[in-house]
């Protein structure tokens, strides 16, 4: 069944409820809802008075979409006032460093517990076959009878420990036992080296005579610990020492100064090295990323001498870690106004400066 839809005299007439209004209306929104309410009151099915009745929702929302608005910014105005710059004076530490060159001492378990795995060894090889190594009746065969007699096993390194034995099972040493001493380890290898000669004739003097001529290990303890040179890289040769300077303040510190012009930390910790340690150092910036970072805030703030107006707040430090690989400090014809030097590891670092110096870079410097 098909409706029509008749108007009053305002505008022509609708063959359809579907016909878009708008196109036919030059009074836009006003005349659309006026022809709406009108077929809305009069002989329309109810799917097709739903359908309008949505679709003036839709226009009237477009209609106002339409609409131009002003837009007010919440932003507060800039001001164009000139003021005073605050910031922080930046400087450059170097923690040049010196690392360990032998291993650590053993602790009391790692001793005996390396001495239980060679005896342990021993107890599970197999019996050492002498005849293969040494013929009948040569001195080199009367050595070998001799000292095996004397340390009752093949192994030179364990103590008097015989693995095929009743007692072979007790293999473990008592708390305190030379047998895991590396200085008595040594002893004894050193002794088992000499070859006892076959004439009894002047047997002291040839066995003294090989003593003598035995290559000893470079001792883990050397002049410059005996007599606490604090200046020698010859100490300490299992920690990491640091070179630490004294400023003209008397205070011991990394040598650090202000960063200048457009360089970056790497160039500013090279040149730093440079003009304080001279050039008589082969050394090396690991990175260029600090390591550490320290900041000391000014109990009054200080005005800059140039131009800009800056006024400095405090100083922002930040640590380029570096290694010196030859060579010695020398502070003759330094350029930053030092007095002395020393080389010294963490724990003698922290009796040598400030207190709130140690604060800020305790945590950058490893244990060992």
């Amino acid at each position: 069944m098909r409706w029509t839809i008749f108007s009053s005299g305002d505008g022509p007439a609708l063959d359809s409820p579907f016909e878009h209004p708008m196109k036919s209306s030059p009074s836009g929104v006003s005349s659309l809802l006026t022809r709406q309410v009108r077929m809305l009151n009069g002989p329309i099915c109810r799917s097709c008075r739903k359908s309008i009745a949505q679709r003036r929702h839709a226009s009237s929302a477009a209609a106002v979409a339409e609409r131009p608005f002003a837009t007010q910014s919440v932003d507060p105005p800039v001001d164009q006032s000139p003021s005073t710059n605050l910031a922080h004076r930046l400087r450059t530490g170097v923690v040049l460093s010196r690392p360990p060159q032998i291993t650590r001492d053993l602790t009391s378990f790692e001793k005996s517990f390396y001495l239980y795995q060679r005896r342990m060894n021993e107890r599970l090889a197999l019996p050492f076959t002498q005849y293969f190594y040494f013929r009948k009746q040569t001195p080199a065969m009367l050595d070998w009878k001799r000292k095996v007699k004397e340390r009752q096993t093949a192994a030179r390194d364990i103590g008097k420990y015989n693995p095929y034995s009743k007692e072979g099972w007790n293999d473990e040493l008592l708390v305190g036992a030379k047998e895991s001493e590396p200085d008595h380890q040594v002893e004894v290898l050193l002794q088992d080296s000499i070859v006892y000669p076959m004439q009894k004739d002047g047997e002291e003097a040839a066995i003294e005579a090989q003593r003598k001529a035995l290559v000893r290990p470079m001792p883990r303890v050397t002049e410059a610990d005996r007599t606490n040179d604090q200046r020698s890289l010859n100490r300490l040769l299992q920690r990491t020492l640091y070179l630490l300077v004294q400023n003209e303040r008397g205070h011991w510190t990394f040598p650090t100064d202000t960063i200048t012009g457009r360089e970056s930390l790497h160039q500013a910790a090279e040149r730093i090295l440079v003009q304080s340690g001279g050039l008589n150092m082969n050394t090396w910036i690991v990175g260029n990323s600090p390591i550490g970072f320290s900041q000391f805030n000014f109990q009054k703030q200080r005005a800059t001498a140039n131009e800009k107006g800056v006024t400095e707040l405090g100083e922002k430090t930040f640590f380029m870690k570096g290694r010196i690989m030859a060579g010695q400090a020398n502070l003759d014809k330094n350029l930053l106004g030092l007095k002395d030097f020393k080389w010294l590891a963490k724990e003698e670092i922290e009796k040598a400066v400030l207190d709130r110096y140690w604060a800020g870079i305790k945590n950058m410097l490893p244990e060992r």
